[in-house]
């Protein structure tokens, strides 16, 4: 057998002729060519046999052996009746790419499972590069699986920072696939109110329910597209803030306290926090010594847990009156955190309310989102939200790469 007849088989690259190979300083370069003779356009696939100019140019293989490999064609420029002057669609890579689709398939394989400086270090590509290939593999594959928008019913949004200075992309889950089907930059109406455009009023129509935080901005939005979806406002989001209403009032009762009870009210934040039945021994005594020195502490540390009792019922008519009470008694409570919380609970009463109905809330967006905070701490960071949002798709999107394995025996 012919060495050209090996490396063609070893190449395992469909309707490709090796011409003759060479070995130089950096590796394996292969002279290649399409089967085909009359020049494709790279943009509609059409036949054209007006070429413009022509061209070498190299694509990098996947290694053999740890050999670097490389592809080398005089590719064609065609003037396209359609399109106007493009290059020629070769079958190893995409246009505008210096990486064959297998070695690009790799590449982003690996970026799903480790860290981008491993990948870089592992295919000796630059760190800039993996990022370029991550998006066009996503590219591919999203158009391949068709549109993920079909079939929303009921779906999480939440807002997520990569970078300082509030930097921020919006991320769509559905909910039933636990998946991230969209993302853009920004926080605001318009990022979502460009979702709910690209869902378009049909699909709008048939969403159901949509989990948020108490954002105005998102709010502002799912209401303007989809008004017939429930707003449902994310349990955490809720049990968050009156976290914070009870340590407000704790740092104030700390500052205006005696020495004394000061001594008493020492360390007592996490365990006014935590969950009475995850108290141990010190922590059950520090809420103990506040009851007993410090009775408007104490009463915000009741509204807190009753709150939360409330959000745990399961009869949204029991849990509907139970919240009326609370309300009326934070309102009455003097405690001027409480009464701040209590008029936004109000404002939100009917999509808190729809957490106890459907029991739905954005800890499976929150999931994701702490998910996506790892994918950034392991890329060292991005720069630029189009990288982020790429490795958003890649890592939680749905898409499945398996590794590349070549059987050439297949290939004919």
């Amino acid at each position: 057998m012919r060495a050209t007849s090996v490396v063609r088989v070893l190449l395992a690259i469909q309707s490709t002729r090796v011409l003759d190979l060479e070995f130089e300083e950096d590796g394996l370069v292969v002279d290649v060519a399409p089967t085909h003779q009359i020049p494709r356009c790279c943009d509609c696939g059409r036949k054209v046999r007006s070429v413009h100019d022509q061209r070498e140019r190299r694509w990098r293989h996947l290694d053999l052996g740890g050999i670097k490999v490389q592809l080398n064609y005089a590719i064609r420029r065609v003037r396209c009746p359609n399109c106007g002057v493009r290059v020629e669609a070769v079958p190893w890579a995409e246009a505008g790419s210096r990486f064959t689709l297998a070695a690009e398939r790799y590449i982003a394989y690996l970026a799903q499972r480790t860290d981008r400086t491993t990948v870089t270090d592992l295919m000796r590509v630059a760190w800039r590069t993996v990022g370029d290939i991550v998006r066009r593999v996503v590219g591919r594959q999203r158009e391949r699986d068709g549109d993920r928008l079909d079939g929303l019913r009921r779906i999480g949004i939440d807002e997520l920072s990569y970078r300082r200075h509030h930097q921020y992309v919006t991320v769509v889950v559905d909910h039933d696939r636990a998946e991230v089907v969209w993302a853009a930059e920004g926080k605001n109406a318009d990022t979502l109110g460009r979702f709910f455009e690209a869902l378009g009023p049909e699909r709008c129509a048939q969403l159901e329910a949509v989990t948020i935080d108490m954002s105005g901005a998102y709010i502002k939005a799912v209401t303007k597209a989809s008004p017939q979806a429930k707003l449902i406002f994310d349990r955490f989001h809720v049990q968050r803030l009156a976290h914070v209403a009870l340590d407000e009032v704790r740092r104030e009762e700390v500052r205006e306290a005696s020495s004394k009870d000061k001594a008493e009210l020492k360390k007592t934040r996490w365990a006014l926090q935590k969950n009475p039945w995850n108290l141990h021994g010190f922590e059950r005594e520090k809420v103990a010594a506040v009851q007993r020195v410090n009775k408007r502490l104490y009463r915000a540390y009741l509204l807190e847990e009753t709150l939360l009792a409330v959000l745990d019922r399961r009869q949204v008519n029991v849990a509907s009156a139970k919240l009326d009470e609370w309300l009326a008694w934070a309102c009455r409570s003097k405690l001027a955190p409480f009464v701040k919380l209590a008029r936004t609970i109000r404002k939100h009463r009917d999509g808190i309310l729809a957490y106890v109905q459907t029991g739905l809330n954005n800890g499976r967006v929150e999931g994701l989102n702490g998910k996506a905070r790892t994918i950034t701490r392991r890329a060292y960071g991005f720069h630029s939200a189009p990288s982020l949002i790429a490795m958003l798709f890649l890592c939680c999107g749905g898409i499945r790469l398996p590794p590349v394995h070549v059987c050439p025996f297949e290939v004919h």
